[in-house]
């Protein structure tokens, strides 16, 4: 099918005027953006939906991810028969990210699906705890995490608050697959199925970071170190700020320029803490402030990039391999020191994260499973060996991290706290 075709087969159906009359402008006068739009079908793969927003079978719009979330309303139906299901949905602060929350709820709803809907953005790993502490079978997120503005995306999460792994991956994308039209999607207006989560909900996920402190004891020494925090317009402001104020810091500097959820991104060319470009305004507030540290979260708050002081008393952005190695360091000393450190606990990264990660964890006598590339993976882990041997903390070297089996994907606001905890250390 061409992409003309396949244009016409969504005039053919009942769309929206807006929708239609962009539809009809591309074929009578931008050819080029027609065959873009429409050459293909977004792919839903095993992580879910990610592309640039706009009209058309090829972008992320009200319909793809409608036909999207049929298919995995479906496969729940499917798997979890005669059970009661329910989904968990939350959004970063992207264009549109609201809108397709929203939309995403109305067709699991029109399913007769429960739905826990965040009031408003929140942190990826928020909604992966929320699977489990609600009891969730499933749960979306919908962002790009740290990509361009242009783009959003649709991350599918299964029952143990991780993203989709084998087989259930590949199960939903079939399932995706062959919702073929809109009449096939189902969807409900304004249906008591849709409950909203808000402050009180806010306030468990806080409580479960807090209770993750290794060592409340050095907390209580450092509490006044100077902490610099960007959200980079992203989510990382509802929850960071907040965490930090529980477990006791009160020196803690937010880089106001970048605290608006803003997903044009205004002051930075990628949202994305990797970058030192995207710190620029976070390192001059740490000059000022002479901080000890600076830390930033990308738009759904699951990666965190880092600065600190070298010897020379300049700031270094740290990578992922070298955060991740102080992290696991910390966590096996601390342990040590504390008498926690036992024979059936472990620590799990991917196969391309650093390999001193691995000597470490011998010289500790602790279990370093590699896996591959992907927190999910990680995730299949900590449920494969659940009641036979106990997570303690996992990594990536793209600048995620894991510290507890609370939550089930990268969490920089875990991560965050974390790092305080041992910053004296």
């Amino acid at each position: 099918m061409t992409a003309l075709d396949k244009a016409n087969s969504w005039l053919s159906q009942s769309i929206d005027e807006d929708t239609r009359s962009e539809i009809e402008n591309m074929i009578a006068n931008n050819p080029a953006e027609l065959e873009e739009s429409f050459y293909k079908d977004l792919e839903f793969g095993t992580g879910g939906l990610r592309g640039v927003m706009g009209v058309g079978s090829n972008r992320m719009n009200k319909y793809t991810v409608s036909m999207a979330t049929q298919g995995l309303a479906n496969y729940l139906k499917m798997s979890f028969s005669g059970q009661e299901i329910s989904v968990a949905i939350a959004h970063d602060s992207r264009n549109n990210s609201r809108f397709f929350a929203e939309t995403t709820a109305r067709v699991f709803a029109g399913n007769g699906i429960k739905v826990f809907l965040f009031e408003d953005l929140r942190p990826t790993p928020e909604l992966s705890f929320a699977i489990r502490e609600l009891g969730c079978k499933s749960g979306v997120v919908l962002t790009a995490s740290h990509n361009p503005k242009k783009y959003n995306g649709y991350k599918a999460y299964w029952d143990d608050g991780a993203q989709l792994t084998p087989p259930h991956d590949n199960n939903v994308i079939d399932e995706v697959k062959k919702i073929i039209n809109f009449d096939q999607i189902k969807s409900a207006e304004n249906s008591n199925l849709i409950v909203e989560l808000g402050e009180e909900f806010d306030s468990k996920y806080l409580d479960g970071i807090v209770s993750l402190a290794l060592d409340p004891e050095a907390i209580k020494t450092g509490n006044d170190i100077k902490i610099v925090f960007s959200s980079i317009h992203g989510t990382g402001i509802t929850m960071v700020p907040p965490a930090l104020d529980r477990l006791g810091f009160n020196n803690v500097f937010v880089v106001e320029e970048q605290a608006k959820p803003d997903g044009n991104f205004p002051t930075v060319v990628y949202p994305n803490p990797e970058e030192a470009e995207a710190l620029t305004l976070g390192l001059k507030l740490a000059k000022e402030k002479d901080a000890d540290i600076l830390m930033a979260t990308d738009p759904d708050a699951d990666r965190v990039g880092v600065a600190v002081k070298n010897k020379k008393g300049e700031f270094e952005l740290l990578n992922g391999n070298q955060m991740a190695a102080l992290m696991v360091y910390y966590i096996l000393k601390t342990r040590k020191n504390q008498g926690k450190l036992l024979d059936n606990q472990f620590i799990a990264k991917t196969i391309v994260t650093t390999e001193l990660i691995d000597a470490m964890c011998e010289d500790y006598s602790v279990s370093c499973y590699n896996v591959l590339t992907g927190f999910k993976y990680i995730a299949m882990v900590i449920r494969e060996l659940e009641g036979k041997e106990e997570f303690i903390g996992g990594g990536e070297e793209s600048y995620g991290f894991m510290t507890s089996p609370m939550v089930r994907d990268k969490d920089a606001v875990a991560a965050y706290a974390y790092s305080r905890d041992g910053s004296q250390r």
